[in-house]
């Protein structure tokens, strides 16, 4: 790979912090800009579940297997970042289509385990009430999403990448190619630029004339004071979603994505708790700490978008819903487009030119 190209990613989230990992380790020269600090804008508000589960088409399930062992690698790589695989407990659909589901994943090689309440209490056992069917997918796992960002961009700085605190107020073209950024601190030359800043991208890509069409629906998630373990691993009941962190803090959305916040979030959130607490044996004396709402940038066909912008040379795109999962993949992949020209086969369905600009 190229040890001299100079590159700006712009945002800190766990998504630009692994591409700006990659880069570095790659010999690039590497800038990361935020305004938000490292961990960005959507991660802090994660509920970080690493998988490759639920309703998506085989083709997407395999960009997302791809990442789960890419993680494995990645934790190899730079050891202590903070990851649990800790499986996923499921009954969060009705009986025939988590049957239909679980059929479906175990014939694409997901690790599926069809569950009754007495192997779900063995899972979980401070279920109040164990599903009577749930499937067990024992692979599945969970990052710390702040902390996994930090630790990426300190090795990336202890590797040569600079991380600047600003805010990138436009795009610099030249002659049909992007040249660099404006920042709240000046003018900033670069061979290449990343657009990873989650929610922000799209008026970031705008001062260009390039259209990212993104959606930002809100998710909800309660966190709990730090407690006594309660949780083994992921739990998907009906419209509870819950897992515990490595700080103890419970956590909690009606989605795994997050709860629709309503006109009063504080009243969703309690609401919330206090059914995440009903649901635990154990949890009485569990208390309310805070809740956050998150901005999920999601484009509006569901799928990630990853890669050059056509026709605009300079200027690479990383957004999507599934930061967590994607991330390490992204990294890689995103590493060897950028030095080397080589797309990997996986993300040719996720381009933007897949939408009409």
């Amino acid at each position: 790979m190229s040890s001299a190209k100079e590159v700006i990613v712009i945002g800190a989230g766990i998504v630009g912090a692994s591409i700006a990992w990659h880069l570095t380790k790659a010999g690039a020269r590497v800038t990361v800009i935020s305004d938000s600090g490292a961990g960005g804008v959507a991660t802090p508000n994660s509920f970080a579940w690493i998988n490759a589960s639920w309703g998506n088409p085989e083709i997407y399930f395999r960009l997302r297997i791809r990442a789960m062992a890419e993680w494995k690698r990645l934790a190899n790589e730079l050891p202590g970042l903070p990851l649990a695989w800790c499986g996923g407990l499921c009954w969060d659909l009705p009986a025939d289509r988590l049957e239909a589901y679980a059929a479906e994943h175990a014939s694409w090689g997901y690790g599926i385990e069809r569950v009754d309440a007495g192997r779900a209490a063995q899972i979980e056992p401070n279920l109040v009430e164990p599903p009577e069917f749930a499937v067990y997918v024992a692979e599945e796992g969970v990052a710390e999403p702040v902390a996994a960002a930090k630790a990426l961009l300190a090795d990336a700085e202890r590797q040569g990448a600079r991380v600047l605190s600003s805010s990138v107020t436009a795009l610099v073209q030249t002659d049909g190619r992007i040249a660099g950024v404006d920042t709240s601190h000046g003018l900033m030359p670069a061979e290449e630029v990343v657009i990873a800043a989650g929610v922000g991208a799209p008026d970031i890509a705008a001062t260009v004339g390039i259209k990212l069409p993104i959606e930002t629906p809100p998710g909800l998630i309660v966190h709990s004071q730090p407690y006594k373990k309660l949780l083994n691993g992921l739990v998907h009941a009906e419209k509870l979603h819950m897992r515990q962190t490595a700080e103890g803090r419970i956590i909690a959305g009606s989605d795994f994505a997050g709860s629709d916040p309503g006109e009063n979030p504080d009243a969703t959130a309690r609401e919330l708790f206090a059914a995440m607490k009903a649901a635990l044996r154990g949890a009485d004396e569990l208390e309310f700490d805070f809740h956050t709402v998150g901005y999920r940038p999601t484009p509006i066909d569901g799928f990630p978008i990853i890669g050059r912008a056509e026709g605009t040379e300079g200027l690479y795109v990383a957004v999507m819903h599934s930061g967590i999962t994607l991330a390490p993949a992204v990294g890689l992949f995103a590493t060897r487009e950028i030095l080397d020209g080589e797309r990997d086969p996986l993300l040719r369905p996720y381009g933007l030119g897949r939408f009409a600009q």
